[in-house]
């Protein structure tokens, strides 16, 4: 009786880190991460109006209460990305029915009291509940009481709700109160504190970046931001009778002081283009960046076309990423 009273008492006295051995969580997005689909914002972890990821960076903004795990284009929202139950548990309650339209083409107003569009919550017990905001309208699986098993497909990504861009915006809460499944217990404004409550296959892939390209590729002519978001541009490829090569990347998760490097090269390693605008004046949450040449007389040569895009840092690499297109006749 004595080893269980110590026992008991021992137990009341752990913290909620501790005793939180009761959920492990499944990516909620049925995706590769860091090719077709990327972390865009983390929970923030600064109680001011100031904003910062659990690491410190800058990858949330002030009040965000969420992961969100965004698409790179609307023509993949458009096939279909399942969103996924992160654990078992059971549908508390949903709404479907919100119009799939970014806020930036309509007005707050019209989303209000909607603000997660079409949204899914459910119950895990020992106080844990997950939401699921901005999915597609019509694409909601579940209904309210509904037992669910880690991974049951429980909609689509989406762009309903207070959104500009295709994500699902996935909050975890315990007992009412929202945690950063990335640093649970971490005290507010650590870097690096807590501990992961994703399971262990999660957590690899979900390892912490500081940034990243969402799209890039070659275009035979100017490139607009709706036609990279939209994925038109990706119809059409270039060929060696283009009127010109454009290399382009948008990235996502920048910091001022950002400097951005872009270079176009031929089959000879010979640089045809070169972008090196100014550093970033403040963070930005993407950003557009284009290198290229209209095609010489008489078409371009064959041959594979490489392109190179670094962001230096504070004196080192924060992103770098090579990508080629092999010019046909």
């Amino acid at each position: 009786m004595r080893f269980l009273i110590l026992g008991l008492l021992a137990a009341a006295f752990l913290s909620p880190a501790a005793m939180a051995q009761d959920i492990s969580l499944r990516l909620p997005v049925a995706c590769e991460v860091g090719k077709t689909c990327f972390i865009q914002h983390y929970v923030d972890r600064d109680p001011s109006t100031a904003a910062k990821d659990f690491q410190c960076g800058s990858l949330t903004y002030d009040g965000h209460d969420g992961t969100d795990i965004r698409i790179p284009t609307m023509a993949a929202q458009k096939a279909g990305v399942a969103v996924l139950a992160a654990a078992d548990g059971k549908v508390l309650r949903g709404r479907d029915g919100v119009a799939d339209v970014s806020i930036a083409e309509s007005d707050r107003a019209s989303v209000g009291n909607r603000e997660c569009g079409n949204g899914v919550v459910i119950d895990h017990g020992q106080g844990f509940e997950t939401q699921y905001c901005h999915m597609a309208k019509g694409s909601l699986s579940v209904r309210p009481g509904d037992d669910i098993k880690a991974g049951d497909q429980i909609g689509r990504v989406g762009l309903s709700g207070m959104t500009e861009f295709p994500h699902l915006h996935f909050t975890l809460r315990r007992d009412g109160k929202v945690v950063d499944p990335f640093a649970f217990g971490a005290e507010a404004n650590s870097c690096g504190g807590g501990r992961s409550l994703w399971d262990a296959k999660t957590a690899s892939m979900l390892s912490y970046r500081a940034g990243d390209v969402l799209n890039q590729g070659f275009a035979d002519g100017p490139v607009t931001m709706a036609a990279v978001e939209s994925g038109a541009i990706e119809q059409t490829v270039p060929s060696a009778r283009s009127p010109a090569l454009v290399a382009y990347v948008r990235a996502i998760g920048l910091k001022g002081g950002d400097a951005q490097f872009l270079t176009l090269v031929d089959p000879d390693g010979k640089t045809l283009a070169e972008n090196k605008p100014a550093a970033l004046d403040r963070d930005k949450a993407q950003w557009m960046l284009f290198s290229g040449i209209k095609a010489p007389s008489g078409g371009f040569r064959p041959g594979l076309y490489r392109a190179h895009y670094k962001v230096t840092r504070d004196g080192k690499t924060a992103i770098e990423q090579a990508f080629a297109i092999d010019l046909k006749p």
